[in-house]
C-alpha cells in the first residue's frame, strides 16, 4: 500500500483471529495496534500502542489476532507492506472496520 501524501490515515482495521506482520518499505509512517475489548461496542478509552516504523531503521511489527491496526504516513509517498497468516477468503470473514476518528492517536506527538 503506498500512501500518496503524509499525513495520509488508513484506520481502524481488525480481526478477531487473523494476525498479520507489518513494515515500511519505503519512506516512514506512525502504525497504531489497539486491542479490542468488545467488537460490537468497544470503549474509546482504550489503550493505543504507536509503534514508528522506517525503511532507515527496518522492523516488521507483529499485529495479533483481537487487535485494530491503522497507519498514517510521515513522509510524502511511504510504501507500507502487510502479511497476514490466512487466506485472503477467510480474511475476509473475520474483518471488521471501524471509522479512522474511532480512536484518534494520529496527532504527532513532540520529543
Amino acid at each position: 500500500m503506498r500512501n500518496h501524501t503524509r499525513n495520509f490515515v488508513r484506520a481502524w482495521h481488525g480481526h478477531r483471529h487473523e494476525r498479520k506482520w507489518v513494515t515500511v518499505l519505503s519512506g516512514a509512517a506512525l502504525i497504531c495496534c489497539i486491542a479490542v475489548d468488545d467488537w460490537d461496542n468497544p470503549s474509546k478509552d482504550l489503550s493505543v500502542q504507536r509503534f514508528v516504523l522506517s525503511e532507515g531503521n527496518p522492523a516488521l511489527l507483529e499485529i495479533p489476532g483481537g487487535f485494530v491496526n491503522g497507519s498514517m504516513s510521515l513522509t510524502d509517498g511511504a510504501a507500507i507492506c502487510y502479511f497476514s497468516d490466512s487466506l485472503i477468503n477467510s480474511a475476509a470473514e473475520d474483518d471488521i472496520r471501524f471509522d479512522a476518528r474511532f480512536w484518534d492517536p494520529w496527532e504527532v506527538q513532540e520529543r
